[in-house]
C-alpha cells in the first residue's frame, strides 16, 4: 500500500526521499541527523571557533615552508568554493586554485572564476578532459539510466585535487565543502558513492566500450593511497569560520564582481539541467529540498520561503528551460526524441553494475573500529 505525503514540519524534506522518517511531531530523520552531527560545527563558540581557524592556518603555513604553494583550493565558481580560495588569500595562505572543465562551464562561471583569481593574484590549473571521452562516459550513464550522472564530474574533481596536492607535496586541500550549506545527509537513493571508481569504468566498458584517457578517476584504493600513504587532507575549510552564504555572496559581488546563480551548483550548464529538469522528471527527485532543508537548519533561511520557492519549477524559467534544451541535445548530440524516450525509461539502481560500494563501506566500518579501539587503549 502507498503511504501518503508527508512533509517536515522543521524542514522541506518530504516522502519524495524514500528513507525518510518522522517523528511523533513531523520532523523528519534529515535535519534531526544534521543537528546531532553539525550543531558542534554550525553552533560552536566564536572564540573556539577562531583558535581552530588559527591552528589550522599555521599548520598549513608550517607544512608549506619551502614550496610553491602551501594549499589546493578547488574552484567550480560557485559561492562556497569561492568563498573558501578568498579566506585562504586573506588568512596569508598561498593556495594553487585548481579547476576540473568537462566542458559544461557557463560563460559566467568562467568570467567568475577569471576575475576572482586574477583580483587575488594566485595560480589557477585547470584540468581539462577531452570532450568526445566525457560524452561517451556521459552517454554511457545516460544508457545504463542510472541517477547519478553528476558521479563523473565529482570523481574527477576529487581526483584533481588530490592529483596536484601530491604533485606539489601538499598534505591540506581546503575545500568549500562545509555543514552550514551542504551539512544535510543526501537520501540514499539520490546519488551515489563519488569514490566509485569501478562504477564508472564499469559503465564506461558496458556501454561503448570507453577508454579513460583524460578522466582521471580515483576509487577508494586511491584514495587510501593519498590518505594514508601521501598524507593528503581534504579539509572542509568554511567550517573553521562563521559562514553564511548570503553574507559571503555579498562580499564576492562587491570585491570581486561576482555575478550569482539563481540555485547551487548551477554554475554548470549541465548541472543546472540535471537538477533542474532531468532528476524531477526521470527519477522524481528535487535536490532543492535538501539545499534549502540545510540553510533552515543552519538558521539561514527562513521555512515560509523555502517552501513559495518550491511552488515554482526548479528552473530559472520556462525560457531558460527551452534554452537548455536544445543545447544540452546539440552537445550531446541527440534528437529531442532521444531526449524524450531516456526520459520515459525506468531508473536502474548503480548497484545494478559492479561497483566498489561493498569495499569503501568495509573501510568506513574498519576505519571506525580502529579509532574506537585505539581511542579505548589510550584511555586505560
Amino acid at each position: 500500500m502507498e503511504s501518503s505525503y508527508q512533509i517536515c514540519t522543521r524542514c522541506v524534506m518530504d516522502t519524495s526521499a524514500p528513507d525518510i522518517v518522522f517523528d511523533e511531531h513531523g520532523v523528519c530523520n534529515f535535519c534531526r541527523e544534521m543537528l546531532s552531527r553539525s550543531s558542534p560545527i554550525l553552533f560552536r563558540d566564536p572564540a573556539q571557533r577562531q583558535q581552530a581557524l588559527d591552528a589550522l592556518v599555521e599548520k598549513v603555513k608550517n607544512d608549506g615552508k619551502g614550496k610553491t604553494y602551501d594549499c589546493i583550493v578547488g574552484v567550480s565558481g560557485g559561492v562556497d568554493s569561492s568563498t573558501a580560495l578568498v579566506y585562504a588569500v586573506k588568512l596569508g595562505l598561498r593556495p594553487l586554485a585548481v579547476h576540473m572543465d568537462n566542458g559544461w562551464n557557463s560563460e559566467l562561471a568562467q568570467n567568475n572564476i577569471a576575475n576572482l583569481v586574477r583580483g587575488l593574484g594566485v595560480d589557477l590549473y585547470t584540468h581539462v578532459i577531452d570532450w568526445d571521452e566525457y560524452r561517451q562516459l556521459m552517454q554511457a550513464f545516460f544508457d545504463a539510466d542510472v541517477i547519478d550522472v553528476e558521479l563523473l564530474y565529482d570523481n574527477a574533481l576529487l581526483a584533481v585535487n588530490h592529483q596536484q596536492a601530491a604533485r606539489f607535496g601538499l598534505r591540506y586541500i581546503l575545500a568549500g565543502t562545509n555543514e552550514a550549506t551542504e551539512g544535510m545527509s543526501m537520501p540514499m537513493t539520490w546519488n551515489w558513492l563519488k569514490y566509485d571508481k569501478r562504477n564508472i569504468q564499469a559503465l564506461a566498458q558496458q556501454f561503448g566500450k570507453v577508454r579513460l584517457r583524460t578522466f582521471p578517476a580515483i576509487g577508494t584504493y586511491g584514495y587510501l593511497w593519498y590518505t594514508m600513504v601521501r598524507r593528503i587532507t581534504w579539509v572542509s575549510f568554511l567550517d573553521y569560520v562563521e559562514y553564511n552564504k548570503s553574507d559571503a555572496l555579498g562580499m564576492l559581488q562587491r570585491e570581486y564582481g561576482y555575478k550569482p546563480y539563481p540555485y547551487k551548483h548551477y554554475e554548470s550548464i549541465f548541472t543546472r539541467f540535471y537538477q533542474g529538469y532531468i532528476l524531477p522528471k526521470k527519477f522524481g527527485v528535487d535536490k532543492r529540498r535538501v539545499h534549502f532543508s540545510t540553510l533552515i537548519v543552519s538558521q539561514q533561511m527562513e521555512r515560509g520561503e523555502a517552501l513559495e520557492i518550491l511552488k515554482g519549477m526548479p528552473y530559472p524559467s520556462p525560457k531558460a528551460l527551452e534554452e537548455d534544451i536544445l543545447y544540452f541535445i546539440k552537445k550531446m548530440n541527440w534528437t529531442r526524441s532521444q531526449l524524450d524516450e531516456y526520459l520515459s525509461r525506468a531508473a536502474k539502481p548503480h548497484t545494478d553494475y559492479p561497483s566498489e560500494k561493498r569495499l569503501w563501506d568495509s573501510l568506513n566500518r574498519w576505519t571506525f573500529w580502529a579509532r574506537w579501539h585505539l581511542g579505548r587503549l589510550i584511555a586505560r
